[in-house]
């Protein structure tokens, strides 16, 4: 059995953002110049297949022109010194693109698709495009394998298992204001140590300290591993 520490990883926007992925949500609250709700929820996907079909090969197609970045491949290296597993809320491949071997998505994978009768038909893709007239086995049109806003996240589950070993808990990039994966810090144990990476630092409710490095994904996880090698 493996005595290195478990170092969980919830990582966030800001770590893509470097590879050069937009954020899909601006200041204004829009994705891509959509209202949220028009591009990612059932009831947009019923309203309008082809907006919302479109919305995602376009997000798909981006994300194959991106290479992960240092802060990426850096978690991936990490793996040498700890278990590490990554939760992302991210919907690209980056992680695992940089060596990353355990990675749960909360929200889906932009490079797969759906059945939009049944969930569990899950399909890789190797094009950015799924294109009206693509259709599950069940003869049912393919969708995005994106968690829509009202839809149940089928990893939650598993990433509250995973969450609750760590021995260190790291955020990443992400302000915690999405739920249900921002409840994922009241499963942190008690001994765990806690950091948050983030330039901005988010209010996050943790019950104890936790280590506020105001930094870039890269520039803060190189921190990060400085201060993990002196045992704070």
């Amino acid at each position: 059995m493996s005595n290195k520490k478990h170092l969980v990883i919830l990582s966030g926007a800001g770590i893509s953002a470097e590879s050069g992925i937009k954020t899909f949500r601006d200041s204004g609250g829009l994705w891509e110049g959509h209202e949220v709700m028009e591009v990612a929820s059932p009831e947009g996907w019923r309203k309008n297949q082809k907006l919302v079909q479109n919305f995602y090969n376009q997000r798909r197609k981006q994300l194959l022109e991106c290479e992960p970045n240092q802060a990426h491949l850096i978690l991936a290296e990490m793996e040498k010194d700890y278990k590490v597993s990554i939760i992302t809320q991210n919907v690209d491949d980056l992680h695992e693109r940089a060596g990353s071997s355990t990675v749960i998505h909360l929200h889906g994978e932009l490079k797969k698709a759906q059945s939009s009768v049944d969930p569990s038909l899950v399909y890789e893709l190797d094009h950015w495009e799924i294109k009206e007239g693509d259709t599950c086995e069940k003869g049912s049109q393919l969708r995005p394998h994106i968690v829509w806003f009202g839809e149940q996240v089928p990893k939650m589950d598993e990433a509250m298992e995973i969450v609750s070993t760590a021995d260190i808990f790291v955020v990443i990039g992400t302000s915690l204001q999405v739920y249900p994966a921002a409840g994922l810090v009241d499963f942190v144990p008690v001994s765990s140590k806690v950091f948050l990476i983030d330039p901005v630092n988010p209010a996050v409710g943790f019950n104890k300290k936790v280590f506020y490095i105001s930094e870039n994904a890269t520039s803060g996880i190189k921190t990060l591993e400085k201060m993990l090698k002196t045992e704070i």
